[in-house]
Order: C-alpha cells, then sequence, then structure tokens
C-alpha cells in the first residue's frame, strides 16, 4: 500500500514525538534516580530548640543539681559548645536568626510576632526550611513557632501536640522520622518559658514554668527542693529566687524526658546512623538579669551537636559561634551551597573535626525590642576576652518584660528597696551608659565597666569600629545613631 507525502509527514512527525516524549521519560527517571541517590547521602537533621534554658541549668554543663541524663547523653556523644550565643535574648527575634542566618535588624525581625507585637520579617526572606524543601528535605515543625510570615517560614507539615509535654511531642513525630526522604525536624518546647502566676493574689508566690501537680503523661516529676538549687550570681540569694529557679529545674527536667524519648524513637527508626542533632535555646533563663539582657547570663547558651559522622566524642569546642551560624551550618551539613542566600553567619561544621579550630574568636549580636513596649536597641562586639555593648537609647530606663516584671524574684527586691540585685546595684541594672566595656577573663560577672577608663581607650575605640562595620555589613537601620550616618537610608521616593 502506498502512503502519501502528507502520511509520510504525519508518520515522522509522530516518531520525532514519540522520541521526545521517551527521551523525557528516561531524563524524569534519571533525575529522580539522582535525586534518590543525592537524598541517601545527606543526613536527616534535627534541631531542637527550647524556650529559656539558660547555660547554668544542665548537668553537662556542671550543674551537680539538675536531673539531665538524657542531654548529658548527648554531650557524651557529641560536641558541647562553651562560647555559643544567641544574638537577641528575645524569643521571636532570636528564632528568627536561627532560621535565617541573618540578624533581624535586617529582616525586620526586630521583636515578638505575636499579639499587639506585631514584628514580621520581611517577605523576601530565604529561611531554612525553605531552602531545604527546595533541595529535596522533608522539613516538618512542633511546638512554638512564634514566627511571621508562615509564607517565609513555611514547613511543609506541622504537627499538633502540648508544648509543654515533650514526651507528647516527641511521639508525634514518629511519622517524620520514618521519612523515606532525608528530613529536618524542628523541634520547639515552651519549656522552661515562665507560664501564667501560680497565684495571681499573691506576688511572692513562684511561677510555675508550666509544671501542674498532676505531672503529664509518660514523663516522671522530678521536683528540686529549693535549698538544693544553685543561685547564680547575677541573682539575689532569696527565698523568692529559690522557689523559683527549683519550678524551673522541674520544668527542664521534664524537657530532657521527652528529648530521651526522641532520641530512643530515632535509634528505632533506624535512622540515628544518619541523623544529626543540634540542642539549644532561644535566649537565657527567664529572670531580670539574664533574657532581655545580652549580659552574658542572657545570651550566652546551651549548644550541643551530635553529628555522627564526626568520630571524635564528648568533646569541647570553645570556638565562639552565635545563631547566625546556624542557617550556615545545616545548608553545610545537608550538602547545599549556601552563596547565593547571603546569610551573615558562617558554618562550624568544619570546627566539629578541629582540635583548635583558628578565626573563631570574635561574635556580634543586635537586639532591638522584646515586647513593642520594650525599645531598647543594644549593640554587642565580643573580640577574644573583650565585650563592648552599646546601649544607644542609654537615657531611658531599662524596661522590664511583663513576665520579668511580675516575677518573685524581682518582686522581692523591687517592694524591699533593695540596693542590690544580685552582684549588680539596681541602679545600675535600670540606668546604664551608652558604653559598657568588660573584660571577661578578669570579670566574668560584667560589673566593672571600663568604657571610660582612659587606659582602655584604645581597645574601645578599637570594638568601635569593628561595631560600625558590622553594622554597615549587615545593613542596620540602626547605623544613624552613629553622628546621623544616614548613609543606609533609601531615598524614601518608589521609582
Amino acid at each position: 500500500m502506498k502512503r502519501t507525502t502528507n502520511q509520510l509527514s504525519i508518520l515522522g512527525i509522530l516518531a520525532i514525538l514519540f522520541t521526545i516524549i521517551f527521551s523525557c521519560a528516561e531524563k524524569s527517571e534519571a533525575q529522580k534516580s539522582a535525586i534518590s541517590t543525592k537524598n541517601l547521602n545527606r543526613p536527616n537533621i534535627i534541631l531542637f530548640v527550647a524556650d529559656d534554658h539558660g547555660l547554668d541549668a544542665i548537668g553537662a554543663y556542671g550543674n551537680p543539681v539538675i536531673k539531665t541524663p538524657n542531654l548529658d547523653k548527648l554531650a557524651a556523644e557529641g560536641a558541647r559548645f562553651t562560647n555559643a550565643y544567641c544574638t537577641s535574648a528575645s524569643c521571636a527575634a532570636s528564632r528568627s536568626v536561627i532560621l535565617t542566618g541573618k540578624y533581624g535588624h535586617a529582616t525586620g525581625s526586630y521583636g515578638h510576632v505575636h499579639d499587639y507585637h506585631h514584628f514580621s520579617t520581611y517577605d523576601t526572606v530565604k529561611s531554612l526550611p525553605k531552602i531545604l524543601e527546595k533541595s529535596g528535605y522533608e522539613t516538618a515543625r512542633i511546638g512554638k513557632y512564634h514566627l511571621a510570615p508562615e509564607s517565609v517560614y513555611h514547613f511543609q507539615k506541622v504537627l499538633e501536640a502540648n508544648p509543654r509535654s515533650t514526651y507528647e511531642m516527641a511521639e508525634k513525630c514518629q511519622g517524620v522520622l520514618t521519612s523515606e526522604k532525608p528530613f529536618f525536624l524542628y523541634f520547639c518546647t515552651d519549656d522552661p518559658h515562665r507560664a501564667n502566676s501560680t497565684d495571681p493574689s499573691r506576688w511572692d508566690a513562684p511561677n510555675s514554668f508550666g509544671n501542674r501537680p498532676e505531672g503529664y503523661p509518660g514523663v516522671e516529676t522530678v521536683t528540686y527542693d529549693p535549698k538544693d538549687v544553685l543561685v547564680p550570681d547575677f541573682l539575689p540569694d532569696s527565698k523568692e529566687s529559690r522557689e523559683e529557679i527549683a519550678q524551673y529545674y522541674q520544668s527542664i527536667s521534664r524537657i530532657d524526658q521527652g528529648f530521651g524519648k526522641l532520641m530512643q524513637l530515632l535509634k528505632d527508626s533506624g535512622k540515628a546512623d544518619n541523623t544529626i542533632v543540634i540542642y539549644i535555646s532561644d535566649n537565657g533563663m527567664a529572670f531580670p538579669g539574664a533574657k532581655t539582657t545580652l549580659y552574658e547570663p542572657g545570651m550566652k547558651l546551651p549548644c550541643i551537636v551530635k553529628d555522627p559522622f564526626v568520630k571524635k566524642k564528648g568533646y569541647v569546642v570553645d570556638a565562639m559561634i552565635t545563631w547566625a551560624d546556624l542557617t550556615p551550618t545545616i545548608i553545610d551539613m545537608a550538602k547545599i551551597d549556601p552563596k547565593p542566600y547571603k546569610l551573615h553567619g558562617k558554618s562550624f561544621k568544619n570546627v566539629l573535626n578541629e582540635d583548635n579550630p583558628k578565626d573563631w574568636n570574635e561574635v556580634y549580636a543586635s537586639h532591638t525590642f522584646h515586647e513593642i513596649t520594650m525599645y531598647y536597641p543594644m549593640r554587642v562586639v565580643r573580640s577574644g576576652n573583650y565585650k563592648l555593648i552599646r546601649n544607644i537609647e542609654w537615657r531611658a530606663e531599662y524596661p522590664f518584660a511583663s513576665d520579668l516584671w511580675a516575677a518573685s524574684t524581682w518582686q522581692e527586691v523591687y517592694r524591699n528597696d533593695k540596693e542590690y540585685f544580685g552582684k549588680r546595684k539596681v541602679k545600675n541594672y535600670l540606668f546604664r551608659p551608652e558604653f559598657e566595656l568588660y573584660d571577661l577573663l578578669k570579670d566574668p560577672d560584667e560589673l566593672k565597666n571600663l568604657a571610660y577608663n582612659p587606659d582602655y581607650k584604645q581597645k574601645l575605640d578599637e570594638l568601635i569600629v569593628k561595631m560600625k562595620t558590622f553594622q554597615k555589613e549587615t545593613r542596620d537601620p540602626w547605623l544613624i545613631t552613629w553622628d546621623h550616618d544616614s548613609s543606609l537610608q533609601g531615598t524614601g521616593v518608589n521609582l
């Protein structure tokens, strides 16, 4: 049978289309295979973030009273950082840094998100969960979120559980732990954040820190005698302070049990040998003198990293890192190129393999708001043993977070008109100079301000230069507070 020219042309076109379709199908299968192979070589990552857990209350960091066996085990199997810092000692602002690798002053994340505070990250910012999702990770979160907008901080899975029960939270994560894809689990507790007042009718009643008489399912209630707790030097050693610290300890022991449950479920999933686990807190303990301040108790925090691909176990890392370094580190661990994202932090992945890491002796911090009524911008540079704090709003009285003001630990001092709060005079806590310069080696409690000592003028000037450079490089709007420097301002005109 003879075929017409038109028929031959149609057959030719069909043959070409079939070849293209077949080729695309082959290519698609090859791409899927390549992604699958790539995923097999990528670790799972768990980022566990406690809420207001200071360096003072973990056995692995030297507290002999508190019971944290599961966190201590993590430290024994991994690396314990001793110079890890948040960059803003406030929940929401700190979490924005954790998940973007950028300082809050550069992303619009100036303070709290919830209620009337309403701070929100710019919608152009690329967050860690979205970067990981784009690269083939399954992303999931559970517990405290405290970020906005959701379009920036999007997770593929949102798991629901009581954020005061890490045990229940852990159980709800089983589906993520058995994912066929590499996963990133963002696990955030409400503990040991302060809760509503234990007894609103009594100013001297200790806060419950989420503890309750009936306890929590699956959790053994661990209580502490106030006389046995360790009172940090920056707090008054009072009945009220000890009672609140005992509640704080109890809340942390609940975290520890939930963390242990999560680690057991991870082991049962068969993925423990391919999962990196990071434990941190967003800021220091929820007591005046720590949380919301950029003194050491507010910003120097626990950071424990267990990387199964690192042979060393139970070792201490003294490299200075900040939470701005977490996103670049996790991206690095996930084998993703961080360059396109222009992050402020840098990866400390290689530090885990080095005995004496170099060039990790300088960190910066930036705090602007806690609650919207707490405007008190501070910028910090720590270089070696020296730390400079600039209190930009230094003429104002230092503001209190509402829950810290109500704390019986503070009220006992305030109502009795006491001169000292811990080692620091109350008037010096409330009214601060523009500059505070400390030698942390000689003065770890940050009591002797060297900023106005002529012998330290050269060091002060050196750190001021570093601070200004940091603000310029990270496009900090508060650069204008140095001699009305408006170099970062736009024209105010939309072109």
